[in-house]
């Protein structure tokens, strides 16, 4: 489970806006917020990634795509690990006589 979000998401856009939109620096409009400056960097960057005018930065939903194959990749992984040693475990079963 995600840890909660320090600020919500109406004061993030309204931050995103304004320094988007102003031609004040973005560590004064995170001190008039009452937001940390890098917070509000990275979320102008994020925003940015996300219309298209950082190619080099994933965007949001590429993000969430790629965090959420990288938990399938993880189940897969444990899921083969354990057929793995099912396997095992009833080939050494086959291998042995059976005795009544």
């Amino acid at each position: 489970m995600a840890a909660p979000r320090k600020y919500p998401q109406e004061l993030r856009d309204r931050a995103v806006r304004l320094a988007l939109e102003s031609d004040r620096p973005l560590a004064q409009i995170a001190r008039d917020l009452g937001v940390h400056k890098e917070a509000l960097r990275t979320w102008v960057r994020q925003a940015q990634a996300d219309a298209g005018q950082r190619p080099e930065q994933l965007t949001s939903a590429e993000r969430e795509e790629l965090r959420r194959l990288r938990k399938e990749n993880s189940e897969l992984k444990r899921a083969n690990e354990i057929l793995k040693a099912a396997s095992a475990y009833f080939a050494a079963e086959l291998g042995q006589p059976r005795t009544k």
